[in-house]
């Protein structure tokens, strides 16, 4: 049985222990999703299909510690591109599977860490209402809304 030097709190090493283990669960989840959905490629930017657009969607941390993407409710037509951009902080967007039956595979995205790094998410799902959220901060609020309607031609 270990003991806790002097200083030390269970709380920090709990801290510790939950920061350090995820980092290749989360590079292995990111590598299945990229094998999965090959139109989302973290750091190559997408172009949109003719007549779609770029949205960008910023993800901050704000001075008082609040955690948000701005915005965090809006539309988009299939064939546009979502291109979600760290201004402050550490996050990631991640379309979980449960929230999103319709779906072919969940979208997450790796953990931004360097201001201004983005990740491109091609808006090439079926209709519908979409639930995001930054993994570490969506107990915090950090959750978004999207909804996707079809190109009218």
């Amino acid at each position: 049985m270990r003991t806790l030097k002097p200083g030390f709190s269970v709380a920090g090493v709990a801290l510790l222990i939950a920061c350090g283990g995820g980092e290749k669960e989360e590079h292995a989840a990111a590598d299945t999703h990229k094998a999965a959905a090959p139109t989302t490629t973290p750091g190559a930017p997408l172009t949109p299909k003719e007549g779609g657009k770029v949205i960008t969607i910023e993800l901050t941390t704000d001075e008082k510690g609040v955690n948000k993407f701005t915005p965090n409710d809006f539309e988009a037509h299939q064939g546009d591109v979502l291109r979600f951009t760290l201004g402050s902080g550490v996050h990631n967007v991640n379309f979980l599977a449960d929230s999103n039956r319709t779906l072919a595979s969940p979208i997450t995205s790796p953990l931004l860490q360097l201001p201004g790094q983005t990740y491109d998410v091609a808006v090439d799902f079926p209709e519908g209402r979409y639930y995001f959220q930054c993994d570490p901060h969506a107990l915090l609020g950090m959750v978004g809304h999207l909804k996707v309607e079809e190109r009218e031609k």
